[in-house]
């Protein structure tokens, strides 16, 4: 079925822009779901929740002055600390070069820090970045190429995270990025006397107003965009969907990022409710178990090496971690079986 000429000129466009801001709020929410995390173990962990703040501002101060060198700024000062940032330019240029300055400021830290993550991929991944030759120009032809490669990317991506080798230094410095990415990707506050919250609202409400304040570069951008889809289109190629499938396969990383971050953030909520001299256990359990299983399949190598080490670490983990906690679980019982009979006791002398 042949897509109708509205349906090219004025919706095809709009299909991957739609599915990139989809995929950038789902990436909030994880955003969201992490800081209330980290104020969950603040009281015990504050040194780890001070790094936290420190990383997403030191991101969001690259990304500052990342603008600027695009602009043409220049940089005269570059401050960071773990309350705050900020970068100087040399020059004070107003227009559009501010708002792209600022545009760096207030979306780059979503999409910027996910993109050293990408170019390690570029050496990591085999056949993970597959672009699909046969176009639809439609509404729905357009978003269905967006999420082809969409799902090829995450194929290979979720493929290499789970046959990933601890014991390879590259391997091993993606996962500790990843990780440092995970952490960092925004800050939980700004300000070291007067503490400005940074959540959701706080960065849609920034974004709305750098919009609102030059809402005729949106439509620039948005008329920029159309012109390069119209060149797609013209050329046969799939240079538009791909494009923006770029910016989709950084959210990706992103919330793969966020959810490894959490899972150790839950690791570390859970092992508090432990006893002090057993809380650590975990923790020495997982690279043990790792680097034996590895031993034992370097005398007996199988095609799944990698992937069975990682699921053994993690079930062991669980495992340990579970019956470590089992017996403050049985005392709460016990405390609470107390409880109950103390009052039934209570009630048959009352009786009596």
């Amino acid at each position: 079925m042949e897509a109708s000429a509205l349906d090219v000129v004025v919706f095809a466009p709009l299909a991957p822009i739609f599915g990139v801001i989809l995929f950038w709020f789902i990436q909030l929410l994880f955003i969201e779901s992490q800081k209330y995390l980290l104020s969950k173990i603040r009281s015990k962990h504050e040194p780890l929740c001070r790094f936290t703040n420190f990383l997403g501002i030191l991101f969001q101060t690259i990304c500052h002055a990342l603008g600027y060198t695009v602009t043409k700024h220049g940089i005269s000062d570059f401050y960071v600390n773990i309350h705050y940032g900020k970068v100087k330019p040399k020059k004070e240029k107003k227009g559009v070069f501010e708002w792209l300055a600022n545009s760096f400021l207030f979306i780059g830290p979503f999409f910027i820090p996910a993109s050293l993550l990408l170019i390690c991929l570029f050496f990591l991944l085999e056949n993970g970045f597959c672009i699909p030759t046969t176009v639809d120009y439609s509404f729905a032809g357009q978003m269905i190429s967006f999420g082809q490669n969409l799902h090829s990317f995450s194929t290979n991506f979720f493929t290499f995270l789970l046959n990933i080798n601890l014991l390879h230094p590259g391997h091993f410095g993606f996962l500790l990025l990843m990780i440092f990415l995970g952490m960092g990707i925004r800050p939980s506050y700004i300000g070291e006397k007067k503490r400005r919250k940074v959540d959701m609202l706080y960065d849609l409400t920034n974004i709305k107003n750098n919009i609102l304040h030059k809402p005729l570069y949106i439509l620039l951008l948005f008329l920029t965009a159309y012109l390069f889809f119209y060149i797609s289109f013209w050329l046969h190629q799939n240079w538009y969907s791909a494009l923006f499938s770029i910016f989709g396969w950084l959210s990706i990383i992103a919330i793969i990022s966020l959810i490894i971050t959490q899972l150790i953030i839950l690791l570390i909520r859970v092992t508090d409710k432990i006893e002090n001299r057993w809380s650590k256990l975990p923790y020495i359990i997982m690279p043990l178990t790792y680097v034996l299983m590895r031993i034992i399949f370097y005398f007996f190598p199988t095609n799944y090496s990698n992937s069975v080490s990682l699921f053994v670490m993690i079930f062991i983990t669980i495992f340990i971690t579970m019956y470590l906690l089992k017996p403050k679980t049985n005392k709460f019982k016990s405390k609470r079986q107390i409880k109950l009979f103390k009052k039934k006791k209570r009630g048959k002398d009352n009786e009596q």
